[in-house]
């Protein structure tokens, strides 16, 4: 749990929930924090204890403690861009998420993006810019229209992104997304039902949980929205049965093309009855009132079924 990114503090939330909700008469139970400035367990007082990056393994009570399997909470890097899944690959460690390869693509929102197209899946009209490329507002603005969405491209919990209603509003957020990403994206924006889809590895089946609606009560489902109660999240979402099972559809679509595994959450913008995809997380939040959690309860699965299980199918990997 912890990460790099501006979303450290919320995976931590994630990587406690795990913690106590897993049973401890079957497994020994390790909180590892991995941050910019150390990696280290720490115990139940707090004390913590250096991790050895050469083989990933901890001095604890006189004891080197080997890791059977890895719980990644980790929001955004180095956990969900796949560096921490191909670091734990080399030593044959198994881990909770998907490959390191998907990771790093769905990562990419550009690049996941890109991979979908083909297969039919619909996207919002975009435009991608690198730190430093020469801006031409007027072109950009005439390809995408406004309003539009200026975010970073590599980033999660919507830190950096801008609603753009003027013109005028432009450069300030593409400056305010340059601060999260060195690349970011610009996109049409989408008037619809926006829907919050969980499709999970349960039980070596993939399932595809019931969705959420978002209801922001802001310009979009930001930082606020999602965390300080900006929002209502409404499971299952209020859509026709019909529309359901096409977004259900392509949702296990995508999971299929992308050879994912474990958790993902992909959000859509329902426009004229056609789902177009935003994004895909491979670590979404996992604190008791995420969005993930809210839909495997509507299932009927508690969160220590929901954790036990990705635990079981890693080591089964």
């Amino acid at each position: 749990m912890g990460g790099y990114s501006s979303e450290y503090q919320i995976s931590l939330q994630s990587g406690n929930v795990v913690y106590r909700n897993l049973d401890k008469s079957k497994y020994h139970i390790y909180r590892v924090h991995i941050l910019k400035d150390k990696w280290v367990m720490v115990d139940n007082e707090e004390n913590e204890y250096p991790i050895n990056r050469h083989d990933f393994t901890v001095d604890y009570q006189g004891a080197k403690i080997i890791f059977d399997v890895v719980f990644n909470a980790i929001h955004g890097t180095p956990g969900e861009d796949g560096l921490i899944l191909a670091y734990l690959e080399l030593f044959g460690i198994p881990h909770t998420s998907c490959n390191y390869y998907q990771a790093a693509l769905t990562f990419n929102k550009r690049d996941l993006l890109s991979a979908l197209k083909p297969y039919g899946i619909k996207t919002a009209t975009s435009h991608y810019i690198n730190l430093g490329d020469t801006i031409n507002e007027d072109a950009i603005l005439d390809k995408i229209k406004l309003p539009c969405f200026v975010k970073p491209n590599k980033a999660g919990s919507s830190f950096g992104i801008s609603k753009v209603i003027t013109k005028e509003e432009f450069t300030p957020a593409i400056e305010k997304a340059f601060k999260e990403d060195s690349e970011i994206l610009v996109e049409s924006f989408l008037d619809g039902t926006e829907i919050s889809v969980g499709v999970i590895n349960y039980k070596g089946n993939i399932t595809v949980l019931p969705m959420t609606e978002i209801v922001s009560e802001n310009e979009f489902f930001d930082y606020e929205a999602k965390y300080l109660g900006k929002s209502e999240e409404i499971t299952p979402a209020r859509i026709s049965p019909e529309m359901t099972k096409k977004v259900a559809v392509i949702a296990e679509k995508i999971y299929d093309i992308l050879k994912m595994d474990g958790f993902s959450r992909s959000e859509f913008i329902i426009v004229d009855n056609e789902p177009y995809i935003l994004e895909l997380n491979t670590v979404p939040g996992l604190t008791t009132e995420s969005i993930l959690p809210q839909q495997a309860r509507k299932a009927d699965i508690t969160l220590p079924e929901l954790f036990e299980n990705a635990i079981e199918l890693a080591l089964k990997k």
